[in-house]
């Protein structure tokens, strides 16, 4: 059976104004202090998509995303203007967290209780500085009482912070995603072998990283991008959480359910 199950974080379990704020946070430097190069670009609020978000930017640390977007939109310049921008990004996208400009998946957190109550470990493994904020803020008993169910390993008062075993959210690793440094990070912090591990991500280079550490890959599209991720070598796709089959996990395999 699996005895790990690591949890990347935007897009899995929340849905997080990251993309909001990268494209907004662009959309204003260029309107604003980088105004006299804003002709050179192609950049345009309704350009900076989904899909660019997810292939480019989500996954990846601060730097290397904004360093990702500036080239993929033609901003000169690159080198000296990333750090400026990954800074202005990191200050808006808190103001959106202390907004409230965010929300759990219910999906997953089904899931993730079911996980856990299995009596398998669980890790959160997000390249975002920003994510420990989330999950802060995401009561579990409030959850279970409005879903009308109790977990066992739901406590009164308990976040979804409280919940995970290990974290290594956050941390400056020598190499980011695809490479799979922190997921190899997290199961060794839970204490299990990454063969029998699985990872859920919604990001292409998160499923590459999985793949790469010898796990499992569970691929969760929110963002119609099933293709991609199976692209990128996961063993399951799926748009809901609730459709994967429990008593396969237990069996150590990633199925839908009733298939």
């Amino acid at each position: 059976m699996f005895e790990g199950a690591i949890f990347d974080i935007d897009g899995v379990l929340v849905a997080s104004p990251h993309e909001r704020a990268w494209r907004e946070t662009l959309e204003r430097l260029l309107a604003g202090e980088w105004a006299d190069i804003a002709p050179q670009t192609s950049f345009q609020p309704r350009a900076f998509t989904a899909d660019v978000y997810s292939t480019l930017v989500s996954g990846k640390p601060r730097l290397a995303g904004a360093t990702a977007a500036l080239e993929h939109f033609g901003v000169p310049g690159v080198e000296r203007r990333a750090p400026e921008y990954a800074d202005r990004k990191q200050r808006q996208i808190v103001a959106l967290i202390h907004q409230g400009a965010f929300e759990a998946f219910p999906d997953a957190l089904r899931f993730i209780l079911d996980v856990r109550d299995s009596g398998v470990a669980v890790a959160a493994a997000s390249s975002s500085k920003n994510a420990g904020m989330f999950l802060e803020r995401i009561r579990l008993d409030e959850f279970a009482r409005s879903e009308g169910r109790t977990w066992r390993c739901v406590g009164e008062g308990m976040t979804l912070l409280d919940l995970f075993q290990a974290d290594v959210c956050g941390r400056d690793f020598a190499h980011g995603k695809p490479d799979p440094e922190i997921f190899e990070t997290a199961a060794r912090e839970l204490g299990v072998g990454t063969g029998a591990s699985f990872v859920i991500e919604d990001a292409v280079s998160g499923i590459q990283a999985a793949k790469a550490g010898r796990m499992a890959g569970l691929g969760i599209a929110r963002l119609d991008d099933s293709a991609l991720l199976e692209g990128a070598g996961a063993d399951l796709v799926v748009t809901s959480l609730d459709v994967v089959s429990r008593p396969a996990l237990a069996e150590g395999r990633l199925a839908r359910a009733g298939g």
